[in-house]
């Protein structure tokens, strides 16, 4: 076991784990936040999916200890004084979820995708959110989502330039 530690959601945790254990397996099992999902184990689905430094990162596959040290944002750590993000905001407003086992690893990819690309083109989109699959089929819900957390980030951006 190793002690290390790891600064989640803003805040530093002490965590003891085997070095082989998975961040989503420490971020599930010791931290209870269980909205970054187990998929496929592979890194295949994208229902993992978690912020590294804000790199959008599959955390079936990557290492807690390998990250100690680096800022970790889970769907839980994106609130802010209780409020939406833009993106969970959006994917709120357009119903772009059903079964809502993919929605966390969506919306922290179209976070990634947003601070990358703040007026992503439809082929963008596609292409940075290939890799989390949602199997209730509600890709045209997602799409509109990003679009219009596109324009809630515009929006936002040009309130507090005024």
């Amino acid at each position: 076991m190793d002690d290390f530690v790891l600064n989640v959601n803003g805040a530093e945790h002490l965590v003891t784990a085997s070095g082989n254990e998975t961040l989503l397996s420490v971020l599930r099992n010791q931290f209870h936040l269980t909205g970054t999902k187990y998929g496929c184990g592979e890194g295949q689905c994208g229902a993992c999916t978690v912020l590294i430094n804000g790199t959008a990162t599959r955390s079936c596959l990557t290492r807690g200890a390998t990250v100690h040290g680096a800022q970790i944002t889970t769907i839980e750590g994106l609130e802010n004084k209780g409020a939406l993000s833009p993106v969970q905001q959006a994917f709120l407003d357009e119903e772009a979820f059903q079964c809502g086992y993919c929605t966390s690893g969506m919306i922290l990819s179209a976070t990634a995708l947003l601070r990358e690309h703040p007026q992503p083109t439809d082929q963008q989109i596609v292409e940075y959110m290939d890799g989390n699959i949602c199997r209730c089929g509600t890709y045209p819900r997602i799409m509109a989502a990003i679009k219009r957390a596109s324009h809630l980030q515009e929006k936002g951006r040009a309130d507090h330039a005024s």
